[in-house]
């Protein structure tokens, strides 16, 4: 028999991301588990999808769409795609060379990144910043440049002239997100004329995450980088399905990008997933059919928006502007001198409702007394989380 000594030994791994851990959203979604908390953390809906987008999915499954698809995703897809930008943003993509479905949003961020950039590059990330984006960076051996958003009564903001310092001779890549996750900023035409000014001239390329594309509230447009011929000429633009249709799970989002940053793109594509869900495919472009879903999201989400706003106004927390997505920051400096992920620990623990740290956001952890909540939920979540909150 084999004494403990003798057992085969495991090699160690030399981590290609050493400095991550488990992610705040796991995190905070664990402890509200534990705690039987309101889970106002992490993003994502407690509500169903509509019935008839299941039974879209169910019908294509009944087809025989079960194989797998074209790696770049089903036509009937893309061509809905093509359509839909089209008659929203007035750009026109070809379906065949400029739009790749993907799985997820996440998946497509890390595979725009892994194929444009190399090692010893810069990419200008705005902080706070969505989590997935630095160690995408990381892995493709590029460097990460952060540049501060400003943060007043008037919310958050996006210090163009910063930005501007920030680009050089080794900038490869601009991050931006529009509508922001998580400070629910937006950027109007300003500021992307502002971005224009930075990049015209330049070889450096832009990725705009716009997964909250159809959260945009109190009659303001979304404006993505696709009605900007200048930089759509030079972009890659990401949305999810799973955002704008209530199916997080699902996973299916995609890519809209010039032919020849699309090529590049598929070329990482193709090996790391290769394809995506065929019947969720085949169901999703059946559903875009009726544009009635995502052009009434905003007054969904407002409404819900405005709820919760109008819960908290009475509490001690400071409400900062909401303009789009579906997250609300609050500051907390009147009720507590904790750090922000001791406080979100506290209001879990607690007072039974789950929020997350800003200070995530942030590569070194900048404490700035404010946490986000989640308000995609049903009513009576929400109302739920109202009463307790209103405690504080």
């Amino acid at each position: 028999m084999n004494s403990r000594n003798n057992l085969p030994i495991t090699p160690i791994l030399t981590s290609r991301l050493p400095a991550v851990g488990t992610t705040v959203f796991t995190r905070m979604s664990t402890l509200a588990a534990q705690a039987n908390a309101v889970n106002l953390g992490q993003g994502f809906p407690d509500f169903s999808c509509e019935r008839s987008l299941l039974q879209a999915v169910n019908d294509a499954m009944q087809a025989d769409f079960n194989q797998y698809p074209m790696m770049t995703g089903a036509p009937v897809l893309r061509n809905a795609i093509v359509a839909k930008v089209a008659a929203i943003y007035g750009h026109q993509y070809d379906a065949n060379t400029d739009i790749t479905v993907t799985a997820g949003a996440t998946q497509a961020l890390t595979t725009a990144i892994l194929c444009c950039v190399h090692p010893g590059d810069e990419v200008v990330v705005i902080e706070p910043v969505y989590d997935s984006y630095v160690p995408a960076i990381t892995l493709a051996g590029g460097v990460p440049v952060p540049v501060e958003m400003e943060v007043s009564e008037r919310g958050y903001a996006v210090p163009w002239t910063k930005v501007a310092a920030a680009v050089n001779g080794k900038t490869r890549l601009i991050i931006i997100n529009t509508p922001h996750n998580p400070t629910g900023s937006v950027l109007r035409e300003a500021d992307m004329q502002a971005l224009a000014d930075i990049v015209r001239g330049t070889g450096v390329l832009i990725l705009s995450d716009e997964v909250y594309e159809h959260m945009v509230y109190d009659g303001q447009r979304h404006e993505s980088v696709c009605r900007h011929p200048e930089l759509a000429a030079r972009a890659f633009v990401v949305s999810s399905f799973g955002k704008t249709y209530h199916v997080t799970g699902w996973k299916i989002g995609y890519v809209a990008a010039p032919a020849g940053m699309t090529a590049e793109f598929r070329k990482v594509h193709q090996y790391n997933v290769f394809s995506v869900n065929t019947p969720m495919q085949h169901g999703v472009a059946s559903y875009m059919a009726d544009p009635r879903p995502y052009l009434e999201l905003p007054a969904f989400y407002q409404r819900k928006r405005d709820l919760f706003r109008d819960g908290l106004a009475n509490t001690r927390f400071e409400l900062l502007p909401a303009d789009g997505t579906y997250f609300q920051c609050v500051r907390y400096d009147k009720i507590s001198s904790q750090t922000e992920a001791e406080f979100a620990e506290w209001l879990t623990t607690e007072i039974k409702v789950a929020a997350i740290p800003v200070s995530a956001f942030y590569q070194q952890g900048k404490e700035s007394g404010i946490v986000r909540f989640c308000f995609a939920k049903k009513d009576e979540t929400l109302a739920l989380a109202l009463e307790r909150l209103g405690k504080v």
